[in-house]
C-alpha cells in the first residue's frame, strides 16, 4: 500500500471497504469489479489485474491494469469486487510505486483547467461519447439543464467544445469563456461571405444550339 499525502482533489467516502480491499489484493489475483466511469451513468463489469491502492489525501484509488492498459480506478466509483481464480498479469518491472507515478503525472497533466458548462441535459448522453473521461461532475437537472465540469490540460483544448454550437455555454473560467468567442467569431467570419472556388478553369460550360465546341 502506498500512501501519497500532497493535495489533489477532493475527498469523497470510498464505496467499498478499503481494508477488504487491501487484505484481497494481498492473493495477487485478477479481480472482476463493478466500476462506473466518471462519463456514465451505469456500473459496469470489468476484469482487472491490480497493483494495488493508493491514498491521495484521503481519496482511494485502485491502481490495475484494464486489458493491458494501466488506470486509476476511484474507490468511490467501485460498487462491487470478486476475487476470481487466475493471478495477476501485471507489466514486467513494473510494482505499485512505479505505475503510481506515471498515472499520477498523466492525471497532473490532464487536469491542469477545469472548464464549466452548461448544456441541455438531453445532450447528456452526446457530451459523454464525445467527451468521455474528461468530465470530472455533472450536476442534476434543473430547469432542463445540467452543469457539468470538464478537464482538460490547456485552455486551446476548449476548441473541442465547438462541435456542441449553440447546445453549450461555457459558463467557467473566463479564460475559457474568453476562447471559446473568440474562435466562434473567427468561424463567423470565415463564413459570412461566399465561398471562393479556387479550381482552375470554368465552374461549368454552356453549349448553344448552331455553335460547336
Amino acid at each position: 500500500m502506498l500512501v501519497d499525502s500532497t493535495a489533489w482533489f477532493a475527498a469523497p467516502e470510498a464505496a467499498v471497504e478499503v481494508s477488504d480491499l487491501a487484505s484481497t489484493l494481498r492473493h495477487r489475483r485478477r479481480l472482476r469489479i463493478l466500476y462506473r466511469r466518471s462519463a456514465e451513468s451505469q456500473a459496469s463489469t470489468r476484469v482487472v489485474d491490480p497493483y494495488g491502492i493508493v491514498a491521495k489525501s484521503g481519496r482511494w484509488y485502485l491502481v490495475a491494469d484494464d486489458q493491458g492498459d494501466s488506470r486509476l480506478l476511484a474507490l468511490e466509483r467501485l460498487s462491487a469486487f470478486e476475487q476470481l481464480d487466475a493471478p495477476a498479469v501485471l507489466q514486467p518491472g513494473e510494482t505499485l510505486r512505479t505505475r503510481w507515478a506515471v498515472l499520477k503525472k498523466r492525471t497532473e497533466e490532464q487536469d491542469r483547467v477545469s472548464v464549466t458548462i452548461r448544456l441541455p441535459e438531453k445532450g447528456l448522453d452526446l457530451a459523454r461519447r464525445v467527451l468521455g473521461t474528461r468530465i470530472h461532475h455533472v450536476s442534476d437537472a434543473e430547469k432542463g439543464s445540467c452543469v457539468v465540469v470538464v478537464r482538460y490540460p490547456d485552455i486551446e483544448s476548449v476548441r473541442q467544445l465547438l462541435q456542441f454550437g449553440d447546445h453549450i455555454e461555457v459558463l467557467a473560467p473566463e479564460t475559457a469563456r474568453a476562447r471559446i468567442s473568440q474562435l466562434a467569431r473567427d468561424l463567423a467570419d470565415r463564413h459570412s461571405t461566399p465561398a471562393c472556388d479556387c479550381r482552375s478553369g470554368p465552374l461549368f460550360s454552356i453549349n448553344v444550339p448552331g455553335q460547336y465546341n
